[in-house]
């Protein structure tokens, strides 16, 4: 509950005591003649909640009603009847929704993965324009900072920058969130939705070498990261024959199996392009016969002596390596 819901709880005047709404019969939650399991509400919750079903059924649409449905929220912010009758009351008081917005960030703050929350957000934002863009992404920055892999935020961003604009520095964004901490899979996603989606940036093809670039960049950083294997796939749509075909794909396998450490994304690329009937240079192969657990390899199994040295170095997935050589396609 937020400081301001403290606060009001703190001196609340039950609402049966309130002049406002001595009119009103409470409607008193009907959980049938022998309930199961009955919840045991607090006298608070369930005298809001008794009120709340008088004005929803009554179809109240009035500033009472709007502050009930508040207070209900403080008390379950999850309560999707509430926000959806809160919209309909906000829509026919005509209310100056920036003082919504306010109240949402005050309620976001401390339920931050709600996601009846983020809906009426986006709700309140799209109502309000594009104006608030900059305003929305601001917010979804400070979620971030509290933890930096929010879904409900991640998609929330995705829709502003879609619908309201502000495009221009979120390649950026993502370059600053990967510094931070280049695991952050999240801002790899991010970073892949931006490229793909920004109607400034040019789309995938314009984008292609600088961001094949900063993907290898960051697989020689941290080799044991697969964000950034998944990105490199991804830059080419996952056409493994054509990600083969860049050259630059090939050295950094090659670079990071010739340092024999944290190399499993690696190989685990290698045995793609090895599919899909790559033919890796001598230094790979004599890298790959380096690490291998037989002592006189074979060029004609080199398939099945990559996924014998995975079983070895990844036991987790040793059955899935020992699937995979029942599954390598004819060669030509």
């Amino acid at each position: 509950m937020s400081e301001q819901a403290v606060e009001e709880e703190s001196g609340r005047i039950p609402i049966s005591q309130r002049p406002e709404w001595a009119d009103v019969r409470p409607v008193p939650q009907d959980d049938g003649p022998n309930p199961v399991v009955p919840i045991a509400y607090t006298d608070d919750f369930s005298e809001t909640m008794d009120y709340f079903r008088a004005v929803y059924l009554a179809d109240e649409r009035s500033t009472r009603a709007l502050q009930l449905t508040k207070e209900a929220i403080y008390l379950n912010s999850g309560n999707y009847t509430v926000w959806q009758f809160r919209r309909l009351i906000l829509e026919a008081l005509n209310v100056d929704l920036r003082e919504e917005l306010h109240f949402v960030e005050q309620i976001t703050r401390d339920n931050s993965k709600n996601y009846q929350i983020w809906h009426h957000r986006r709700w309140v934002a799209e109502k309000l324009g594009t104006h608030v863009a900059t305003q929305e992404l601001e917010f979804t920055r400070e979620i971030f900072s509290q933890d930096a892999k929010n879904y409900h935020a991640w998609s929330h961003r995705q829709w502003v920058l879609q619908a309201l604009g502000g495009w221009e520095d979120e390649l950026a964004y993502c370059d600053e969130l990967l510094e931070d901490d280049i695991f952050n899979n999240s801002a790899w996603n991010q970073r892949y939705f931006v490229v793909t989606r920004s109607p400034i940036l040019g789309g995938l093809e314009a984008m292609r070498d600088s961001e094949v670039a900063y993907a290898i960049k960051a697989i020689l950083t941290k080799p044991e990261n697969e964000s950034p294997w998944r990105y490199l796939r991804g830059l080419y749509k996952n056409d493994v024959k054509s990600l083969g075909n860049d050259p630059r794909v090939g050295s950094v396998c090659l670079d990071v199996l010739m340092d024999k450490r944290d190399y499993v994304h690696a190989l685990n690329m290698v045995l793609d392009l090895l599919c899909h009937h790559y033919q890796p240079s001598n230094e790979l192969k004599n890298a790959i016969d380096a690490l291998s657990p037989d002592p006189t390899p074979s060029d004609s199994d080199l398939i099945q002596r990559v996924c014998s040295i995975l079983q070895l170095v990844d036991p987790i997935r040793a059955n899935y390596w020992e699937w995979r050589k029942t599954t390598v396609p004819a060669q030509d």
